[in-house]
């Protein structure tokens, strides 16, 4: 597979995926169904993406994809608009498309956004993800004896699904695996290649992947036919975010932090921490002066979890405290803040982080903490943008921070043990958190 870094490019220059390159393309340009484009218009879709212009084309075309775009760049509605427009053509209607996502809270966002543009052409979806009681189990199984056109689940209660006798992909015609690359991360390499073993050998495939490690590539390759190749560049954040820093130390943070979010033009808050410990300690310190504010991790139950999330889209709560499972898989607009407590361990996971603002065509502001510590993963984050962001003057009752010297801190932190992504590890499947997310 080819690593194109330029923006905008496919490997298939006479497939129409080169309506990409012509200036004005509108969703009008695809001839979608008319009640399928009723229901572009009732979700406020004005203009495609990038993403959105070269994959809607070759997907209408029927050809194998393989997508490298991050997330925020409209990749949901890139899939499921032209595999929603197969489904209206199809003589017959019948459980058409399997998307495989790795967590619930992106399966419940791709089945939202079917509800949502689905709306007037009553096309339907089913969202099956596991961490629910036994009544909602039932409810799922007995759903998709019912009959679905689409079906979005989590790797590990789709594989209980499918050895339980309770799903039949004898006539799909579609598979989509999104965040593949997150999936791989999570441990569900083994589970993927066991659900493909039940799908139909004759069908079109579809991987969107924020980044192309070579596990993902062998993948792609064993499970996808003469796939056109996208590429949109995943290095660079949007334009519409503005990025800060403040260099400081451990204990300058806190009151820090709390001196941020007294600027109440700052609406809707996400605030990242690397470790789960981290989330709920803060959580602990901050709620002694902000009520509007929960932590979001995987020790919480599934329906307090929907809970949350439906308070900060709703904006009953003003401030998200997460780790890295929120930078990925949910689709939250009008987040004005997004704030790094702790740098990210990897360059791309702070595209991730700061893509949760400045979404839909809206701006954001991104704060980053960097203690020393830190300081040289936030200089492999600047290299991979090939950029400098801003470093901001600390307020003076704060006293002064540490020189941001990169090169000077990685000398003195460099007896610590190296980062290891989840599932980097060949034991890591045996780990309780690594699989059945």
């Amino acid at each position: 597979m080819q690593n194109n870094s330029e923006q905008n490019k496919t490997n298939s220059p006479d497939s129409p995926s080169v309506l990409a390159e012509q200036s004005e393309i509108t969703f009008e340009s695809f001839k979608f169904n008319e009640e399928l484009q009723e229901g572009l218009i009732s979700m406020g879709f004005k203009k495609p993406t990038p993403i959105q212009q070269q994959a809607i084309p070759v997907i209408l075309e029927g050809r194998d994809l393989i997508a490298c775009a991050q997330t925020g760049t409209g990749k949901t509605a890139a899939f499921l608009l032209p595999i929603m427009e197969h489904i209206l053509k199809a003589p017959t209607r019948h459980l058409n498309t399997l998307i495989i996502a790795p967590t619930r809270e992106l399966v419940l966002q791709i089945d939202q956004q079917v509800d949502g543009l689905g709306y007037f052409c009553s096309v339907g979806s089913i969202a099956i993800y596991g961490g629910n009681d036994g009544i909602t189990w039932e409810k799922q199984k007995h759903a998709l004896r019912e009959g679905a056109d689409i079906v979005c689940a989590t790797p590990g209660r789709l594989i209980a699904l499918l050895q339980g006798g309770s799903i039949n992909f004898d006539h799909l015609q579609h598979l989509v695996l999104d965040e593949a690359d997150r999936m791989l991360d999570m441990g569900f390499m083994d589970d993927i290649n066991t659900i493909i073993n039940y799908l139909p050998k004759k069908r079109q495939t579809v991987m969107f992947s924020a980044t192309m490690p070579p596990k993902i590539r062998a993948l792609a390759q064993k499970i996808t036919s003469d796939p056109v190749q996208v590429n949109i560049a995943i290095s660079k954040p949007a334009e519409a975010v503005e990025q800060q820093a403040y260099v400081l130390h451990e204990n300058q943070k806190l009151p820090l932090l709390q001196k941020i979010l007294e600027n109440q033009d700052y609406q809707s808050v996400i605030i990242f921490c690397s470790r789960k410990d981290g989330v709920k300690q803060l959580e602990k310190t901050l709620r002694k002066t902000e009520n509007s504010m929960r932590a979001f991790h995987s020790d919480l139950e599934q329906a307090e979890r929907e809970s949350i999330m439906r308070g900060f889209k709703s904006r009953t709560l003003r401030i998200l405290i997460g780790t890295d499972i929120l930078s990925r898989g949910i689709d939250v607009e009008g987040v004005s803040l997004v704030l790094n407590y702790d740098a990210p361990p990897d360059p791309e996971d702070y595209i991730h982080r700061i893509g949760r603002t400045a979404r839909a065509s809206r701006t954001g502001t991104a704060i980053t903490f960097i203690n020393p510590a830190d300081q040289k993963k936030f200089a492999r984050i600047e290299d991979l943008m090939g950029m400098e962001v801003k470093k901001m003057p600390l307020p003076e009752e704060l006293g002064a921070g540490p020189a941001y010297d990169p090169e000077a801190n990685r000398k003195e932190f460099a007896g610590k043990k190296p980062f290891r992504r989840p599932g980097g590890g060949k034991n890591d499947r045996n780990r309780p958190h690594a699989r059945r997310k």
